[in-house]
């Protein structure tokens, strides 16, 4: 899948990272530019960088990162035909229905490829992916994508209405997925299809709660068991990195505060001694309507200890305080991602031949 090369070379599908929104892909043609809000990029400039190198448009507006497709990014990047499957969704199906090398699995309703390339990832090229689609159109834009990704020889894409005519194979299957507007028609497709021979797995992908129950009743009278519902949600964690002052140094810090406060006390006192020897007349200025006026110094007296600025300490010394102690902190994001789809899965156990006595 992809090109495995180091650098980039002409005719490669590469990743263009602009902003964690806005991931696209782009066919490296020679002779064709790449305009956007940060910037302006000619393909020719990309031929020959390492994949994940950091590049500076030519009129200095911004930059790009050039990455090496990935299933992952490819889910985040693709054009959309129909609604995706994304990565929570993907890990899960992928775990649950014991995908792995060599498996070979039926996936019906290829729409825009995002499942297709993390299981043909997944079973390599000693396994075998069957996929399937309704729409004419979008059955053909999928077989070109596979083409140019270097899936040709994994994926074998069919333009088939699966609900009414069945699947091209059976008893070969270790795993069936169904993303369909109307699974339940497809179930009894799908149990000829999956092997007889050892226990094998069902997924189906369905955005409404009527949706479930019909899919539910015609597993159940299909014969198959362990049938189970689950949502997936992504929860975000935001992670913010705090710099923590040693507790030694926080003290010694408060330490000098008040020392300074101190000194600056002591020095008033000094002045008002020197004026009552002096017996030097107060001023006017010092009393408005009985009360004192605030001078400088008495303002500076009230001064919290978060309105002084830290210490100022000599170069020599600083040398010898020990850095801040840096933490890593989470905090959830308010922001739940929504409703995707209710995965529905079910198991189908061969059963045991029948022993007949004379």
């Amino acid at each position: 899948m992809w090109s495995s090369a180091r650098d980039v070379a002409a005719g490669d599908l590469v990743i263009i990272w602009q902003t964690r929104e806005l991931i696209q892909p782009l066919l490296i043609t020679p002779g064709k530019d790449l305009n956007s809000r940060f910037g302006y990029y000619r393909h020719a400039d990309l031929v020959g960088i390492p994949y994940g190198s950091k590049v500076g448009s030519r009129n200095g507006k911004g930059f790009i990162h050039v990455l090496r497709p990935t299933p992952e990014l490819w889910t985040m990047a693709l054009p959309h035909r129909t609604q995706i499957l994304y990565l929570a969704d993907i890990a899960f199906i992928t775990s649950w229905l014991d995908i792995k090398r060599g498996s070979s699995v039926i996936e019906a309703g290829t729409g825009s490829g995002s499942f297709s390339h993390s299981v043909a990832r997944t079973i390599g090229s000693v396994g075998h992916l069957w996929s399937y689609e309704f729409h004419e159109a979008r059955a053909n834009k999928a077989k070109e994508e596979f083409s140019l990704h270097g899936m040709a020889d994994i994926v074998t894409l069919t333009h088939r209405n699966v609900c009414k005519d069945g699947f091209t194979v059976e008893d070969t299957v270790d795993a069936v997925f169904l993303d369909l507007p109307a699974p339940w028609d497809a179930i009894e497709h799908a149990k000829k299809a999956l092997k007889k021979a050892s226990p094998t797995r069902i997924c189906c992908f369905s955005p409404c709660m009527e949706q479930v129950l019909r899919t539910v009743s015609a597993l159940n009278d299909s014969g198959f068991t362990d049938i189970t519902m689950f949502e997936t949600l992504l929860r975000p964690h935001e992670v913010h990195q705090l710099s923590l002052q040693p507790l030694t140094q926080a003290v010694e810090k408060l330490k000098k505060l008040e020392q300074k406060r101190e000194d600056k006390r002591q020095h008033q006192i000094a002045r008002t001694s020197k004026r009552k020897r002096d017996d030097l007349p107060e001023t006017d200025t010092d009393n408005v309507g009985g009360k004192r006026l605030r001078t400088q110094e008495s303002a500076e007296e009230d001064v919290g200890i978060r309105d002084i600025p830290d210490a100022v300490v000599d170069p020599g010394q600083s040398a010898n305080q020990p850095s801040p102690i840096k933490i890593s902190v989470s905090k959830v994001s308010p922001d739940v991602r929504g409703h995707t789809s209710y995965l529905t899965f079910a198991r189908l156990v061969p059963t045991a031949p029948s022993t007949i006595r004379d």
